[in-house]
């Protein structure tokens, strides 16, 4: 299993799936990396646009054609696009995650049809499916994640998928074959895998909105004096398993908000407890380092903040430098006939409100 880090694909990320009070259904995700490739920016990719499923020395199998446009983060890459994560016109949402030391594909003597590189499976569901439930099916059917290196590595990956019905599914290339997890909490961090977070949120089964009454101990009265002792324990570092949790109970008691613009407003906040400020989380190693690579720094952080909506087809994100929020409607670009790739803008953005005589 190769382990380097190459054009940010590998990144420590977390993710999350919402739904507003009036039905909204939001899936986001940090991004969490010590750089940035060159060339990524919100990026939108047409219906009919051909891609190959796998770019090797090889002799590659035919071309796929793109049933569905799509919009999210990535790189216009030739003959293939990378997308992080992004939503497709018919509303299915979703996006990859480190997977370290876990992650494992099939050894391919040489690419078929169904060979994928594990770095283009987003943007292949998200190209050829209109829902969870097509996914689940291309997934055990159609999809062969195949173990060839992409920019000098095979990246270790797991995913996650969103849609209108309210599911998400986790999907994990396990030594043991692929496992597709159904109906999941629609949480995601790293590795380990999904079975193994879901079963330690057990060791935080107490854990409660609602602060605990007044302590009596041997004959002494303790009255609060503070909010928020309901959530003593609550793992607070930037661990894949303490955000695993962190996000889990947010998601289970944090108001929803009543409409999309309520919702992803609310749901950055979530993810802002979660996200990694830059010079805290120091990188261990130096991990690999493309042409596309201009600008690596010695710690991971949350390089961007991504949020899509499946009913209105919009997708918003913020930046570390920029928590201005910025939109992009894929419906208004569905006649489009070439990819476009935008700036996710990461100047600081203020706006002042100074009242001018």
């Amino acid at each position: 299993m190769m382990q380097n880090r190459t054009l940010g694909l590998e990144a420590a990320c977390s993710a999350v799936s919402w739904t507003t009070l009036d039905k909204k259904h939001l899936w986001g995700r940090n991004y969490d990396f010590d750089r940035l490739a060159e060339g990524t920016g919100m990026t939108f990719l047409p219906r009919g646009l051909k891609y190959q499923g796998v770019v090797s020395d090889e002799k590659m199998p035919a071309p796929h054609t793109a049933a569905y446009a799509c919009a999210g983060v990535g790189i216009l890459m030739e003959p293939t696009p990378v997308l992080y994560e992004g939503m497709n016109e018919k509303g299915l949402m979703g996006g990859q995650l480190y997977y370290r030391g876990f992650a494992s594909y099939e050894k391919v003597s040489g690419p078929d049809e169904h060979s994928l590189q594990p770095p283009f499976l987003v943007y292949h569901l998200l190209a050829q499916c209109a829902s969870v439930e097509e996914a689940v099916l291309w997934l055990q059917t159609k999809i062969k994640l195949a173990d060839i290196p992409f920019f000098g590595t095979v990246p270790p990956l797991h995913w996650s998928f969103h849609d209108a019905s309210g599911e998400t599914i986790v999907v994990e290339p396990d030594r043991d074959g692929l496992h597709i997890y159904r109906n999941t909490l629609g949480v995601m961090t790293n590795s380990p895998g999904y079975s193994w977070h879901r079963l330690n949120l057990l060791n935080y089964a107490g854990l409660r909105d609602g602060d605990y009454p007044t302590v009596e101990l041997d004959g002494e009265t303790l009255d609060q004096c503070f909010s928020g002792s309901g959530f003593q324990g609550l793992p607070g570092d930037w661990s894949s398993p303490s955000r695993f949790v962190r996000l889990a109970f947010l998601k289970k008691y944090a108001s929803k908000g009543s409409n999309e613009e309520e919702g992803v407003s609310r749901m950055l906040h979530l993810f802002r407890s979660a996200a990694f400020p830059l010079g805290l989380v120091k990188v261990s190693h130096q991990s690999h380092v493309t042409e596309l690579d201009r600008t690596v720094v010695p710690f991971d952080y949350t390089v961007y903040t991504s949020i899509y909506c499946a009913e209105s087809l919009k997708a918003y994100w913020t930046t570390y430098e920029n928590w201005r929020v910025q939109c992009l409607e894929l419906g208004a670009l569905l006649n489009r006939k070439e990819p476009l790739s935008i700036s996710l803008g990461n100047e600081p953005d203020f706006l002042d409100r100074t009242p001018r005589q």
